[in-house]
């Protein structure tokens, strides 16, 4: 009985370090740069990209198909 309450809290402690750990290392990432979580990284939108280009060919397409340009 006293062994099962033990089995159950180490296994209660694994699952929670499991399920903290990627935010103790989001935290530990983000206070270790002065703020930027993963470094210098580039604002969304501001890269060319293919696939955006695309995307954006597809919508002006659709909305010119529908008249709304």
């Amino acid at each position: 009985m006293v062994g099962d309450l033990i089995a159950v809290t180490i296994l209660m402690w694994v699952v929670a370090l499991c399920a903290f750990a990627p935010l103790g290392y989001f935290i530990y990432m983000y206070t270790r740069k002065n703020g930027e979580p993963f470094g210098d990284t580039e604002p969304h939108g501001d890269s060319e990209s293919k696939v955006l280009d695309i995307a954006e060919q597809v919508i002006n397409k659709i909305k010119g198909l529908m008249g709304k340009k």
